[in-house]
């Protein structure tokens, strides 16, 4: 299993949001690059980022930070955050960014997946942010009309193999990963990778989901910032 740091960004800064509320905003960082070479020293591979403003408008406004992340570390950057349209995808991946996260538009617009997906082979992720068995789009404002199992197959069906789950209800509140969660869906949909996202925050999280196999990546967040998980303890714990 890799450990993926994450990079939130929100005007050019690293910040955490606490369960998605922009009104809940920590500032880490005033240069992402700082904390992104510190997780390279450490062992990391990838590094996964979040435009916030994107997400908000739909736009590319942290586009030259993501690009300097991609260019001036090691690290391979996914990104996702406001990616509606493939143009926006080419413009990322003209970036150096190793892979794109599509998120509210896989359910809304799911041809918009085929076409990346083909265009771009195993460089696009779909992002799956769930409440119970829900799947939250727009915010987190409003549930999917399919269901989690019935959206998993059909991503697998447009070409996507990598997904990235955030259990809304962990995220950024440092109360332990939800290993029952990534385990279910392992076993019911073993052909794909899953990233494992909110939550984690201990030692025992990172060994508790490297046990799980399908889990190919855990994302670590405010743990990172905060002291209590060393990256690269946890890359080697993850090995």
């Amino acid at each position: 299993m890799l450990i993926l740091p994450a990079t939130d960004i929100y005007g050019g800064q690293v910040v955490r949001l606490l369960r998605g509320d922009y009104n809940k905003m920590t500032v880490y960082d005033a240069d992402p690059l700082v904390p992104a070479r510190r997780f390279e020293a450490a062992g990391a591979e990838w590094l996964h980022t979040v435009d916030l403003e994107g997400a908000k408008e739909g736009t590319t406004p942290n586009l030259h930070v993501i690009e300097r992340l991609a260019r001036e570390t090691s690290l391979k950057v996914e990104i996702g955050g406001g990616i509606r349209d493939i143009a926006t995808v080419d413009k990322y991946m003209d970036a150096g960014v190793a892979r794109v996260i599509l998120g509210t538009v896989a359910v809304t617009e799911p041809q918009l997946v085929r076409e990346a997906a083909k265009k771009y082979p195993h460089k696009v992720a779909v992002g799956a942010d769930l409440r119970g068995n829900a799947v939250a789009i727009k915010g987190w404002l409003e549930d999917a009309p399919l269901d989690r199992g019935a959206f998993f197959g059909s991503m697998l069906d447009a070409g996507v193999d990598t997904f990235i789950v955030t259990d809304i209800s962990r995220d950024g509140a440092m109360q332990g990963a939800n290993t029952a969660l990534y385990k279910e869906l392992t076993e019911e949909f073993p052909e794909a990778n899953f990233i494992a996202s909110g939550g984690v925050s201990s030692y025992d999280d990172v060994r508790a989901l490297a046990a799980i196999k399908g889990v190919w990546g855990a994302i670590i967040g405010k743990a990172c910032y905060t002291g209590d998980i060393d990256v690269a303890r946890a890359v080697e714990l993850a090995r």
